[in-house]
């Protein structure tokens, strides 16, 4: 099957920049992100492992290099957000 669309130009260019990082050409980046979408949530990370080997393939785990220990992080951005003045 072969669809078109018109994407805006800004969108057309971030797909175009994540694909040749990925070095997929754009039909199989957009082929791979349909892919890993379902349209009734049946391919959602049902346990930790899964959820696990889902940031794995996103290239989440790891994108942080500048954190160097999680917990001290964590621990942080708890501290951060207790001290928050409300407005």
């Amino acid at each position: 099957m072969t669809i078109t669309l018109d994407l805006p130009q800004e969108l057309e260019q971030e797909l175009i920049t994540e694909a040749s990082r990925r070095k997929l050409s754009l039909s199989e980046y957009a082929l791979d992100i349909l892919k890993s979408r379902s349209l009734n949530g049946d391919s959602l990370p049902k346990t930790g492992a899964d959820l696990v080997a889902y940031w794995q393939r996103e290239n989440i785990i790891g994108s942080r290099p500048d954190i160097a220990d999680s917990q001290i992080h964590a621990r942080y951005l708890r501290r951060q957000a207790e001290s928050r003045v409300e407005q």
